[in-house]
């Protein structure tokens, strides 16, 4: 069984005041060599871990995507999977992610029981996750394949009390999502009343293009941000060594 050292070394860095950038890598943009060099670069850039998933796979190999990246770099490979179907046994671990925001069982529950005996046969560690969709102006993939409605961006305290409930049920980080190629970023404000309420590590991903709003996340209190879609744009790896060079310089 795992011994926790991912979320060891996420805890560490919280408490050491560390800021993170994760790049994702959705199999279903990416070749697998296009993928293994984007994970290089990114490395060499200052990014701290990739995540691995989506709202949908159309391809079935992940568990070769993984193993490749995991072959390629040194930095943790961390599963971000949208069901019990987006497992690997090579990775570094995974986000247990559980959608909070919504109130279908299947999102809450129903998947993780799935997944449950098959983590433990990988030997993989969960990280619980308390998992929130955000409204970001556009119906995003997760938001249209999980049947949940987001939260209201306008509401900062109704996010709050959410990832208050997540931490009081032992989950160990909170994602505040926009959602894959979101209009609008979380905004600055619900991150800030998270913050506020919560001492677990909080992740925001979701339409942050540029390092002027990677730095307006950590300013609000996010300790990890996370960019993907960033990668299909134009010079896109050179956008994420932008981020990752935001990220460290806020750090020092």
């Amino acid at each position: 069984m795992s011994d926790k050292k991912i979320l060891t070394g996420i805890r560490k860095a919280k408490a050491e005041n560390r800021r993170a950038h994760w790049v994702l890598l959705d199999p279903d943009d990416f070749t697998i060599d296009k993928a293994v060099e984007t994970a290089r670069v990114s490395q060499d850039s200052g990014v701290g871990a990739l995540l691995v998933g989506g709202s949908l796979l159309h391809t079935n190999q992940i568990d070769t995507f993984v193993k490749s990246l995991r072959e390629a770099v040194t930095i943790p490979v961390i599963l971000f999977p949208g069901d019990a179907t987006q497992l690997s046994r090579h990775a570094s671990a995974l986000l247990y992610l559980s959608l909070i925001s919504g109130r279908n069982p299947v999102n809450l529950i129903g998947e993780h029981v799935k997944a449950a005996p098959i983590i433990r046969q990988y030997g993989l560690e969960p990280i619980p996750t308390g998992y929130m969709l955000v409204e970001s102006g556009a119906v995003t993939s997760v938001e249209f394949m999980s049947g949940t409605r987001p939260l209201p961006r306008s509401k900062p305290s109704i996010a709050a009390a959410h990832a208050l409930a997540a931490q009081y049920l032992g989950m160990d980080m909170i994602y505040l999502e926009a959602g894959s190629g979101a209009s609008l970023t979380v905004p600055p404000e619900m991150i800030a009343a998270v913050r506020a309420c919560v001492d677990i590590p909080i992740i925001v991903g979701g339409g942050i293009r540029d390092r002027e709003a990677a730095v307006e996340k950590l300013k609000a209190g996010a300790d990890i941000i996370v960019t993907g879609n960033l990668l299909q744009k134009e010079n896109g790896l050179e956008r994420v060594r932008e981020v990752a060079g935001s990220v460290s310089k806020f750090c020092e």
